[in-house]
């Protein structure tokens, strides 16, 4: 639970955690900050100022860099989101899933429509000229009538970000025991494939670029923070749960428990819980995965100067197989998913990898 004794602790430890942060080649620059992982929006000006000190003390922070900051719709004030500008934070990322107030409660989210428009209003108001949202497709008792009224809404915004997603139903879950039960009807799958098809299309048509697999944006609004993760970058993650990459062989990931994380930097000991070690062929893998998410693709030579491996020669008949399919495209040395193939993308996702 929430409480303005606990926040403060928390500040203090992650921002320990990045003044004793050291690695045998530091890095000397960052262009992107991203604050995120819960609801960060909680904390007050001051204290989102702390964090922000010690990255600057410990990193060099260059000008123009993306600071993005997480918010819960209808959890912000006017003043908050104008503290959060003047102190460099210059994009907001928030969860609108839909605009229908009976989807938002059946998906047991605790915000409405008007939470959203207001949202976005103040963030508007407070300066704020890169936002982003996202909406999610194949809800239970969603209509296409309902999806197209969603676009409306969305695009009618005109945030310089969207993020969509088709609804994945997780065992255990509130939502899978509703459905299960038969409290719920089950997700349409073949109508979630129309609405991704259809909010692409309204897309392309309001000026906006499909750069990922599930991300949208106007022209030089890319997340420029979330695509080191898709483009295999290193990244430094600080607090509770976070996690990193040096861009190479090893991924780790801090305490995933509140109260031991601020422990464990309290008493100056590591916060690092788990720790990963890429094998090649993990390495192989993630470059396929994360390389075909990017709309864009890449290149056969690349990989082959990376691995030593010819991937066009071990996955000949796969890549005739899509090919035919209409779910890739092959021209010269760059493969990359179609329009079709985003939409079926672990399926060619496993075979190639």
């Amino acid at each position: 639970m929430y409480t303005a004794e606990s926040a403060e602790r928390y500040v203090r430890a992650v921002s320990s955690e990045i003044e004793s942060w050291s690695l045998v080649d530091p890095p000397q620059a960052v262009d992107t900050i991203y604050f995120g992982g819960g609801t960060p929006s909680l904390l007050s000006p001051a204290q989102l100022e702390t964090i922000l000190r010690a990255l600057h003390d410990r990193f060099t922070v260059l000008q123009n860099s993306e600071v993005t900051i997480e918010i819960n719709p209808g959890s912000v004030t006017p003043e908050k989101l104008r503290s959060f500008r003047g102190l460099g934070v210059n994009r907001a990322s928030f969860g609108a899933q839909t605009f229908d107030d009976g989807e938002l409660a059946r998906l047991g989210r605790s915000h409405s429509a008007n939470d959203t428009r207001q949202t976005f209003r103040y963030l508007r108001d407070a300066g704020f000229a890169n936002v982003s949202f996202d909406l999610i497709a194949g809800l239970p008792g969603q209509t296409m009538r309902g999806w197209l009224s969603n676009l409306d809404e969305a695009f009618a915004l005109h945030p310089e970000h969207l993020s969509f997603y088709l609804l994945e139903v997780h065992q255990g879950t509130p939502l899978a025991n509703h459905i299960r039960s038969g409290l719920q009807p089950k997700p349409d799958d073949d109508l979630a494939a129309a609405m991704y098809e259809v909010m692409l299309e309204r897309a392309v048509a309001c000026g906006y670029q499909h750069y990922e697999i599930s991300n949208l944006c106007l022209p030089g609004f890319q997340s420029r923070h979330n695509s080191k993760y898709w483009t295999a970058a290193p990244y430094y993650g600080f607090g509770c749960s976070a996690h990193s990459y040096d861009g190479e062989f090893r991924r780790w990931a801090n305490e995933r428990e509140l109260i031991k994380y601020m422990e464990m930097i309290e008493q100056s000991a590591p916060a690092v819980a788990s720790e990963t070690l890429l094998t090649d062929a993990d390495r192989q893998a993630e470059a396929v995965f994360l390389g075909l998410r990017m709309m864009a693709g890449f290149s056969f030579e690349e990989y082959q100067q990376l691995f030593g491996s010819d991937l066009r020669a071990k996955h000949a008949d796969d890549l005739v197989r899509f090919r035919e399919a209409g779910l890739i495209e092959c021209s010269g040395d760059w493969l990359k998913l179609t329009r079709a193939g985003a939409l079926l993308s672990n399926e060619v996702f496993v075979a190639l990898m």
